[in-house]
């Protein structure tokens, strides 16, 4: 099945960032309970980062420890536990450094999948259980090859969608983007451990989260879908995420998302997985009107990573909906959706890979 063969489908829905952020406002951050500084983003630094020593006292002994600032440099202990975190499937969005809230959310989704209580915090019983995944360095150098730094990357993305339709490709602007998505990290990150290397020289080795980098290639269809088989996908409109279940019931992956909005909410309700595309490309509608747009006539606009919907759409049995990538994955979870539910690529893709056409997909509301 061809990404055209979609057309249909994705042009009944616009799904680029709206401004209006979900719900309430971002609340205000937490003073970190440490005094000094955090150190500097060395490897060193990140792959040997540890909870701070807590005072003797029953009271600091119970006391959760809040490691950092939500709009303050990146922390090597939360790039250490944000890494873990995607590594064990309970995918914290963009590996930023921050303690956001998709990254709380992920934190205390693992809690409570390790049998422990809900947090958000990085408490040493949940730190120890993280700690228990993997051995692995969580950072890693990585060589930037020929074909990193020539591309093709385009000079810039146009904000009309008219005007996206006249690129021939929606490919990245530049190789700290390109990086940033292979390896599952903010730009602002990418730039933070390689303050001094050219992210576009072949040949520079630079410092990169130790994840399993999102695959280039479109996967053949003889190979779908891969171990372990999605056969339940459950969105949560509430909690903002999406968990994918083996038959088993066993929960496999836990991602954040933005889903629906006001304005146009994500259904509810049962339903089933149709179909996956992958590079799919994107026709508009003139007869949905979208704010902004004002051909009178259709247009496409090609695939690629900066595509409206990304590098995949999951086909959902309802019509005009889907689960999809997107071209702003730093804002996954963050910002509304016009409907749809929106992953980040390297999520969209992991879950287009494993997931069983006729898959159960349930929307909760509460």
């Amino acid at each position: 099945m061809t990404p055209k063969s979609w057309r249909p489908v994705l042009a009944a829905l616009l799904v680029t960032s709206v401004a209006a952020p979900i719900a309430e406002a971002r609340p205000e951050p937490k003073v970190s309970e440490r005094e000094a500084p955090s150190p500097a983003l060395t490897a060193d630094a990140i792959n040997s980062a540890a909870l701070p020593q807590q005072a003797d006292d029953k009271a600091s002994a119970k006391r959760p420890v809040k490691t950092g600032k939500a709009d303050e440099k990146p922390d090597p202990l939360i790039v250490k536990a944000q890494v873990l975190l995607d590594r064990a499937h309970f995918y914290p969005g963009a590996i930023d450094g921050l303690t956001g809230e998709n990254y709380k959310r992920a934190l205390s989704a693992f809690a409570v999948a390790q049998g422990l209580p809900a947090t958000s915090d990085l408490t040493p019983e949940v730190w120890a259980k993280l700690q228990s995944t993997s051995d692995k360095p969580v950072v890693t150098d990585y060589t930037i090859t020929e074909a990193d730094s020539k591309g093709p990357y385009v000079d810039k993305i146009p904000p009309k969608m008219e005007e996206q339709a006249d690129l021939k490709a929606m490919s990245y602007t530049n190789p700290r983007e390109m990086l940033a998505e292979r390896f599952h990290m903010s730009r602002a990150l990418v730039t933070a451990l390689n303050p001094d290397n050219p992210l576009d020289k072949a040949g520079t080795t630079i410092m990169v989260a130790a994840v399993d980098p999102m695959g280039t290639d479109k996967p053949k269809a003889k190979d779908l879908p891969q171990d372990p088989k999605v056969e339940r996908i459950e969105v949560d409109k509430k909690s903002h995420d999406v968990r994918a279940f083996g038959s088993d019931g066993k929960l496999l992956d836990y991602y954040p998302a933005s889903i629906g909005s006001t304005e146009k909410p994500a259904p509810s309700g049962e339903t089933k997985v149709k179909g996956v595309a992958f590079d799919p490309d994107y026709t508009y509608n003139p007869k949905y009107a979208f704010k902004g747009v004002k051909s009178k006539s259709k247009f496409t606009i090609q695939s690629g990573p900066n595509n409206p919907v990304g590098l995949v759409w999951i086909d959902l049995a309802i019509p005009s909906y889907g689960i999809h990538g997107t071209p702003e994955p730093e804002k996954v979870g963050k910002t509304a959706s016009h409907g749809c539910i929106r992953l980040t690529n390297w999520n969209a893709r992991d879950l287009a890979a494993h997931v069983a056409r006729g898959a159960k997909v349930s929307f909760k509301d509460e």
